[in-house]
């Protein structure tokens, strides 16, 4: 933990649900964090355990959607800066100390970007839309808040920095695994839609999902990545057809 007092205290913050292969080097990596807080969403495996016997405070709370869960945990915290990783990302020595640096002299920035290296089975992605992939993982919770129910993304009352050093993002455990978070990524647009009273038609089955696998693999290079680059394009083009089967799947409900 931080014993200069003239840095401010960080309190690390992560929802999760069943990530027991995560959990210790997850947490070894924050030990520059004067508090860290798990939310998790009822794990069925040992993450609960694990976490309470490394001293992280664990509160179980059935989850929602992203952004309740986000924001529930900020509130919890402490502290007034926030550092709010995943627990597939990894901080690097040289991440940790920037954010030590940024934070004890902050500027006029109130939250901060980190880029992300992207893996996937394994190979380090370069194309397809993740050369340019970063998210706010630091922020101070006086003056931002998550919004969205899907991709949540950090809404900042004041201008946002972005850090010199990269994390690695392993998103990929197997492929059941990734295809279950783009299920659920699937099925909380569709409800999102559903409640905007969106209806879906021919052009969201057809064209929506043709256009995400063209701008992904072609567009954005992805091509350049191999096998995985199309398996990528390919399931994240599938599960856009998935949102607006499901969006269909629920007025059929009604009906």
């Amino acid at each position: 933990m931080s014993e200069n007092n003239a840095i401010p205290k960080i309190t690390a913050l992560a929802i999760t649900f069943n990530e027991e292969v995560n959990v210790k080097r997850y947490v070894e990596s924050l030990s520059f964090a004067d508090e860290i807080i798990f939310v998790d969403s009822i794990s069925s495996d040992a993450t609960i355990e694990i976490a309470k016997n490394m001293g992280v405070k664990v509160i179980e709370r059935k989850f929602t959607n992203f952004s309740e869960q986000r924001n529930y945990a900020i509130n919890q915290a402490k502290n007034d800066w926030i550092v709010f990783f995943d627990l597939d990302e990894i901080i690097t020595e040289e991440l940790e100390n920037e954010i030590q640096e940024v934070v004890a002299n902050p500027g006029e920035d109130v939250a901060f970007f980190v880029k992300r290296n992207f893996f996937f089975m394994g190979r380090h992605i370069h194309f397809g839309g993740w050369q340019s992939d970063k998210a706010v993982r630091l922020f101070n919770k006086n003056f931002c808040q998550y919004n969205g129910l899907v991709h949540e993304e950090v809404k900042a009352n004041g201008t946002i920095g972005i850090l010199k050093n990269k994390l690695n993002h392993f998103s990929y455990k197997n492929f059941d695994n990734y295809n279950d978070k783009l299920n659920l990524y699937s099925k909380l647009q569709a409800e999102n839609l559903y409640n905007k009273k969106r209806k879906p038609n021919a052009y969201h089955f057809i064209f929506r999902p043709l256009y995400r696998f063209l701008w992904q693999y072609f567009f954005r290079l992805g091509i350049l990545d191999g096998k995985e680059g199309f398996i990528l394009a390919y399931v994240h083009a599938f599960s856009v057809f998935k949102r607006y089967l499901q969006l269909w799947m629920l007025y059929r409900k009604i009906e």
